[in-house]
């Protein structure tokens, strides 16, 4: 099963993605990403050895952006590979049987190609702008998710990515996604990890409108 919220690690430094790994653990995350881009594989290694001791304390999955021979190396959960980086299926030669595989999407095209290649969920974005990635692909919006649901009609979890807000979870969710994965908006207030994951278990029907700073229920 796939979580629906997934945090992706975010800071300057890796002791900052790691402390705000600590964070989100700590606020009731129950899979975090972690994400760092521009360092050597040693230090990504050292990192994910510690992220790997933080998310187990707290029993959080741990999924490691881009690498998975240290995703095998430390054992998490599983690995996220980006549009250009390694293959689902030679990855898929490496890890453990248990440990799963997420890849990057953006069109319909990418959603099959990925499905063909029996990757556990795919992670389609992104929502709207972002500064979090650099060379962005096409931005998506609720439309765009609509269009490819419609026509994609599949059974793998998509989670959506890219630039959302607490305030979008629950439009998001209400166009059949599966969950979500957050990276600044959770880095700015952990609190509201609590708060998503309430909306996310909201089921995708206008008989129920749950609100994210409401403490009841609308019916």
């Amino acid at each position: 099963m796939i979580n629906k919220l997934h945090y992706i690690s975010q800071g300057d430094t890796v002791k900052e993605h790691l402390e705000n790994i600590q964070q989100a653990c700590q606020s009731g995350a129950e899979l975090v990403q972690l994400r760092l881009k521009n360092y050597s594989e040693k230090k990504i290694l050292k990192a994910a050895i510690e992220a790997r001791e933080i998310t187990g304390h707290f029993q959080t999955r741990l999924i490691i952006n881009d690498h998975y021979k240290i995703a095998k190396e430390v054992k998490a959960d599983g690995v996220h590979l980006g549009k250009s980086d390694s293959c689902p299926t030679t990855a898929r030669k490496h890890l453990y049987s248990w440990q799963i595989i997420g890849g990057t999407a953006n069109t319909l095209q990418d959603c099959t190609t990925l499905i063909n290649k029996n990757v556990d969920y795919i992670g389609l974005g992104p929502f709207r702008f972002t500064t979090t990635k650099k060379n962005l692909s096409p931005v998506l919006g609720i439309n765009g998710y609509l269009t490819i649901l419609e026509e994609l009609k599949t059974d793998t979890p998509i989670v959506a990515i890219g630039g959302i807000e607490k305030e979008d979870v629950l439009d998001i969710i209400m166009t059949g996604i599966h969950g979500v994965a957050m990276s600044g908006a959770i880095t700015k207030d952990f609190n509201s990890i609590s708060k998503i994951n309430n909306v996310l278990k909201a089921p995708a029907t206008n008989e129920q409108v749950y609100r994210l700073d409401d403490t009841k229920n609308k019916l």
